[in-house]
């Protein structure tokens, strides 16, 4: 390689031209491409949030009802998991299953490095602007960083394991993908407690598990069936006719019965925004009755989510939004575990 391909190392770590290497793995290019110029603390805050608002979500994390103040954390949380995300994901990046874990492997590295405070001082020359305002997110919000580890160990799961033989080891996958995000929310606006963490593990498992049955097209499509086989086996639906999309009686009664445990998965975390204040509370109601509304979509097709896949649309984000307003606007109740000071006013 020549000279005018390396980027000069810093804090022990070598960046080089096509990607950012560390040990024997690389990032992408274009992912690495932020790592061949110094970045401020203000541009890396930038960076995320231009990353944030550039993607789409079911559900409106670090939306205009997060206060502008947990903005910023919001948006370097998310880009750090989106761009991890994206890893994982065949069609985003195209590469074979060790490429992809070699790219997650290096995230993995990274995050450790900003952990460790390894992290040059001023500008931060060298460093990912994702992992600038990472480090500055987790030292002042004090969140813990074995949540981002357990995403990334979903994210490393997303590339491995293409099907699940039991419900729970579904779950266990949730319990990585998924609930670390409602955690974070939480301790963000000052929520530290352990009723509160408990009630929002089952709102985001059963986010995960809504988003699972509304893509059981697409994800056939990536070879992966997040249905459990052993549910497969007790309705009667091979993968066979999964693959054929054949959405016959024994179908439509295996996700009705998914559908029906994944709403007592709501139901358990319904409680949750009651016992916050402020905007979290509108943003944590409207978030459940989104989950909830695509179950809705899902029964109100006939569980046929081969020809149509159920999305909730933004008129539907327009009334779930006024339904949520009042409740809102109520007093949170007592014993709410609640910070002393309204992060969500």
């Amino acid at each position: 390689m020549s000279s005018q391909n390396v980027i000069p190392a810093k804090a022990g770590i070598q960046t080089l031209d096509p990607g950012f290497r560390q040990g024997d793995v690389l990032l992408p290019p274009d992912v690495a491409a932020p790592l061949s110029r110094s970045w401020t603390e203000a541009e890396a805050f930038e960076f995320c949030s231009a990353l944030t608002k550039s993607h789409y979500e079911n559900f409106p994390v670090g939306s205009f009802l997060m206060p502008r103040a947990l903005q910023p954390a919001v948006h370097s949380l998310y880009a750090f998991m989106r761009t991890a995300d994206d890893f994982s994901d065949e069609r985003r990046m195209p590469g074979d299953e060790q490429e992809r874990l070699a790219y997650l492997n290096a995230w993995d590295r990274m995050l450790s490095a900003c952990e460790a405070g390894r992290q040059p001082a001023g500008t931060a020359a060298g460093w990912h602007p994702i992992f600038i305002a990472l480090k500055i997110t987790l030292d002042t919000y004090q969140l813990p960083v074995q949540w981002l580890r357990d995403l990334l160990t979903a994210f490393k799961m997303d590339c491995t394991v293409r099907r699940y033989q039991t419900y729970e080891d579904l779950l266990r996958y949730c319990r990585y993908s998924a609930n670390p995000v409602g955690r974070l929310i939480l301790t963000l606006f000052g929520y530290r407690s352990e009723e509160l963490y408990r009630l929002s593990d089952a709102i985001c498992t059963g986010l995960q598990l809504a988003n699972h049955w509304q893509d059981v097209a697409v994800d056939l499509e990536k070879d992966r069936i997040y249905l459990p086989q052993e549910d497969l086996d007790r309705f009667g639906v091979s993968v066979s006719s999964l693959q054929k999309k054949i959405c016959d009686a024994s179908f439509k009664q295996l996700l009705q019965f998914e559908v029906q445990k994944t709403r007592a998965f709501f139901e358990q975390g319904r409680p949750l925004p009651g016992r916050v204040r402020g905007r979290l509370r509108l943003e944590l109601g409207l978030t459940w009755k989104g989950g909830v509304r695509i179950l809705d979509k899902i029964e109100a097709a006939g569980c046929d989510v081969f020809h149509r896949r159920p999305v909730v649309t933004k008129f539907d984000w327009l009334r779930l939004f006024i339904s949520s307003v009042i409740p809102a606007c109520r007093k949170p109740e007592s014993g709410d575990g609640s910070p002393a000071d309204d992060r969500g006013g």
